[in-house]
């Protein structure tokens, strides 16, 4: 299944951009009592949520209620210390981070390499097929075509962050973990940002996301993490 949308975000940069969704066959995410420990204390304590195709769910907490240290757990770069997650559909064999996006805090960008440089390593990285979109495409799709070939050192938070988003253009995963996506982008980029939300739960896919301020995540559900724990001195 493929989307098509025109994108305009300058004169003479009006371009076709296709969306390949070959891949996202996960149909349900599953979560009950997580829990992640950091530094001997536990942060994460007894988390349950189900997810269905198509579907959202905002993570919603104070500074240090573990919102990150959640996202980073299910996206396995934190080691549950208990609890179970699972998920289903016609690649469940495939492990979870393999069938994800993870955007979190740091942009992960190369500032040494050019902003179209950054989307073809992810694209190398993360597509299962040949078949994927060009940095071109993608960085049009956040408007930032006219910078493709600008190294990321020189560009400011707002459009690196826009850099990063648009490695979720370069290879179909069908679930979304985002840390506070809209940091740092400006209003015309938040509003590109949940038209994006839009057409990839309309594919059938699935968005994780942690965030202080509106996403434009229509009919989301949400998750309270409540007040925070101890102090560990860094993003939880």
């Amino acid at each position: 299944m493929a989307f098509r949308f025109k994108a305009a975000c300058g004169a003479g940069e009006a371009e076709e951009f296709t969306g390949l969704n070959q891949g996202l066959t996960l149909t349900s995410l599953l979560a009950r009592d997580l829990c992640v420990d950091r530094g001997g204390r536990t942060i994460v304590k007894n988390i349950s949520f189900d997810l269905r195709a198509g579907e959202a769910l905002v993570a919603l907490g104070r500074n240090g209620a573990g919102k990150s240290t959640l996202l980073r757990a299910i996206a396995g770069f934190l080691p549950l210390s208990g609890g179970r997650l699972s998920h289903t559909g016609a690649e469940a064999e495939i492990p979870l981070p393999e069938l994800s996006h993870y955007v979190g805090h740091a942009d992960g960008l190369k500032s040494a390499l050019t902003a179209a440089e950054n989307l073809a390593f992810w694209a190398r990285m993360l597509a299962r097929s040949d078949e994927t979109p060009s940095p071109s495409s993608a960085l049009q799709r956040v408007g930032l075509k006219r910078l493709a070939d600008f190294p990321v050192a020189y560009l400011s938070a707002g459009q690196k962050r826009r850099v990063a988003l648009a490695r979720l253009f370069m290879a179909p995963r069908p679930l979304w973990i985002l840390d506070e996506p809209a940091t740092a982008l400006d209003i015309a980029s938040q509003q590109v940002l949940a038209e994006a939300f839009a057409e990839h739960r309309a594919a059938g896919g699935m968005i994780l996301a942690a965030t202080h301020a509106p996403l434009g995540l229509v009919d989301a559900a949400t998750l309270d993490l409540g007040s925070a724990p101890a102090d560990l001195g860094g993003n939880a």
